[in-house]
C-alpha cells in the first residue's frame, strides 16, 4: 500500500497531493517555453481551489510564490513577479513590542489610563462632561468584572487618584443606573406560524 506517510512531505498540504504532483511534475519538463505554459496552468488550478480570490491581483502574486515554494525553488520559469528568497521563510519575524505599563485598576484598562489624562487638557463645562463620561464608562467597565453592585463615592475616589487629584467629579452628579449600563440586548419577537 502507498500510504501519505511514506511519501515525500508536501510543502503546502492545504493545495493537496495531486497539485504538488503537477508541480512535481513541472520539474521534469525540458522545453522552457512548455514548462511556463504549463505553470500557468498549473497557477489557474490552484486559483480554482479558491474561486472568490481567484481574479484579486495580490492572490495571483500569492500564487506564484507558493509555486515556487511547492517546487522547492528549483522551478527555472519566467515569474512574472519576483519569487521569494529562501532565506526570508525562515526568517523570525520581529517581536511585538509589549508596553511595560503597570496598571493599578485593571478592570479600568490602560485606554481609561490615557483618556483620564488627556481629559485634564479641558476647561470648564466641556471637562465636566468628559469627566461624568468617564466616570459613567469606568463603572461599567466595574460591572464588567465585577457582577455586584458599586457605589458612584467608589468610582469617583478611583478616577480622583488615577488623575492625581487633577480630576474631580462635580457636585451631584449621578451616575447611570447599573442596570442600563449593564442590560442584556432584547430578543426579537418571531411571529408563530399557524
Amino acid at each position: 500500500m502507498d500510504y501519505n506517510t511514506k511519501r515525500k512531505k508536501m510543502a503546502l498540504p492545504e493545495y493537496g497531493r495531486n497539485i504538488q504532483n503537477m508541480v512535481d511534475y513541472l520539474m521534469t519538463i525540458e522545453d522552457r517555453e512548455k514548462r511556463n505554459k504549463s505553470a500557468q496552468t498549473v497557477i489557474d488550478v490552484m486559483g480554482n481551489l479558491f474561486p472568490h480570490l481567484r481574479d484579486v491581483q495580490e492572490f495571483r502574486h500569492k500564487l506564484w510564490d507558493h509555486l515556487a515554494i511547492m517546487s522547492d525553488f528549483q522551478l527555472d520559469i519566467d515569474y512574472p513577479y519576483d519569487p521569494p528568497s529562501p532565506e526570508s521563510l525562515k526568517e523570525r519575524p520581529n517581536t511585538v513590542p509589549y508596553t511595560k505599563h503597570r496598571i493599578k485598576y485593571k478592570h479600568y484598562g490602560r485606554t481609561m489610563e490615557l483618556l483620564i489624562k488627556e481629559a485634564d487638557n479641558f476647561e470648564g463645562e466641556e471637562r465636566d462632561i468628559i469627566i461624568e463620561q468617564l466616570a459613567n464608562h469606568m463603572k461599567k467597565s466595574y460591572l464588567a468584572w465585577n457582577k455586584d453592585a458599586v457605589e458612584d463615592q467608589m468610582i469617583f475616589n478611583d478616577l480622583e487618584e488615577m488623575s492625581r487629584g487633577k480630576l474631580k467629579v462635580p457636585e451631584g452628579t449621578q451616575l447611570a443606573d447599573a442596570k442600563t449600563l449593564v442590560s442584556a440586548p432584547k430578543k426579537k419577537k418571531t411571529k408563530k406560524k399557524k
